[in-house]
């Protein structure tokens, strides 16, 4: 018994260290956004102040919404594109260039960032020596550059949720005679919601986060908000990134939410239709 209680207790310790360790930084920073002193390593008393003076700096606000708009639309991006490839990875277990698509498939989820921002540049700027498309570097080319790494990620989720996945339904969809399209839409793509909403989410999120990627593929009119930040670090931490940094984790918390509720109500359903 005192074996039993000394590991448990050890386990729980270890638990809380790593934890501690992973949360208690963010926890901080929190904390010091709320913070009246100029000084981020002295507290001065609670005060929003510095939230007032971030809504007032139009740098950060350019770059938030810039970083929002292509957040959006790779991570849309990257689940049509990465739905289809977890698709046809799962459905078409033979085709010519099987291996090869596959290799390509998960090749960015293991290649460092920097070389795959340095291709991505180099197909930029060869495709536009050659067909004059893109135009410049912006909010499309970072836009194709994340969901490219995106779609990676959601063609993996996607695949997974459909190693689980009751081919009957689809099956018995198509001896009744719906069209190929139909089961795709009413059966198969509701049953892997969970995939795909984690999909997006992760993909959004790959986005936000993103520095590397987009230093490389951005110009001077796509700013992101990592760029933003980093350029201004530089010189110095400021509160008004602790507050800039909480309320992205806020708006990140907001959403991963939505997504469980939306999540665990469908799973609600699908156990009351059974």
């Amino acid at each position: 018994m005192t074996g039993g209680r000394g590991g448990a207790g050890f386990r729980l310790g270890a638990l809380a260290l790593g934890f501690g360790f992973l949360y208690l930084p963010i926890a901080v920073l929190v904390a010091y956004s709320f913070n009246n002193s100029r000084l981020v390593t002295i507290w001065g008393g609670f005060s929003t102040r510095w939230y007032g003076a971030l809504i007032e700096n139009e740098k950060f606000l350019a770059a938030a919404l810039t970083s929002l708009e292509i957040g959006i639309m790779a991570a849309s991006l990257a689940l049509v594109l990465g739905t289809c490839a977890g698709l046809a990875m799962n459905r078409f277990t033979r085709f010519r260039g099987r291996l090869l698509f596959g290799f390509m498939l998960m090749a960015p989820l293991v290649v460092p960032e920097i070389i795959l921002g340095l291709a991505l540049l180099l197909l930029f700027v060869a495709a536009q020596s050659w067909v004059g498309w893109p135009a410049g570097r912006g909010m499309l080319t970072v836009t194709i550059a994340h969901a490219t790494v995106g779609a990676c990620f959601v063609a993996v989720l996607v695949r997974a949720q459909l190693a689980g996945f009751d081919r009957s339904l689809d099956e018995a969809a198509l001896d009744l005679g719906a069209r190929p399209f139909a089961v795709l839409w009413q059966i198969t793509l509701p049953e892997i919601s969970p995939a795909l909403i984690s999909g997006w989410l992760l993909a959004f999120t790959l986005s936000l986060d993103d520095l590397v990627i987009a230093s490389f593929v951005s110009g001077p009119a796509a700013t992101t908000l990592p760029m933003a930040v980093y350029s201004s670090v530089r010189v110095g931490v400021t509160p008004e990134i602790n507050a800039l940094a909480t309320l992205f984790l806020a708006t990140v918390s907001a959403l991963v939410a939505l997504a469980f509720w939306v999540m665990a109500r469908q799973e609600r359903r699908r156990v009351r239709a059974g």
